[in-house]
């Protein structure tokens, strides 16, 4: 990855954000060497919203300095809960003004990476 050293493991550990270039080389000399692009978003696991300060919102901040960002949010059932901007302060758990169940959240995240727009999907949790 990234010009870095060869590997046998198809896991790579403590990526940062951003666009990476990964090499896959064939060992056996069957194929030519494979160039994949991949983009690398880190976002929270999950959110704690007691007011205690800490982990109370849950945000993309690596995509704070694109504005333009949407982040959509939806309960385990597929119903639209909020938008946010990576900008922003971030979801805190409610939805009209009513602090919603702990539980697992989808969100679909619309950006731009070097220019191309990109879509990304995945969830986290709300622990209450």
């Amino acid at each position: 990855m990234d010009s870095g050293p060869f590997q046998t493991d198809n896991v790579f550990h403590d990526v940062s954000s951003g666009q990476h270039i990964i090499v896959i080389r064939d060992t056996k000399g069957n194929c030519g060497d494979l160039l994949l692009s991949a983009v690398v978003l880190k976002y929270p696991n999950y959110f704690t919203p007691n007011g205690d300060g800490i982990h109370d919102t849950w945000n993309i901040l690596d995509l704070a300095d694109q504005p333009s960002t949407k982040i959509y949010i939806y309960d385990r059932y597929g119903k639209f809960i909020k938008q946010i901007s990576p900008a922003g302060q971030g979801w805190d758990g409610t939805f009209n003004g009513e602090p919603l169940f702990s539980t697992d959240y989808w969100f679909q995240v619309f950006f731009k990476n070097n220019g191309a727009d990109q879509e990304f999907k995945a969830h986290f949790s709300m622990k209450r």
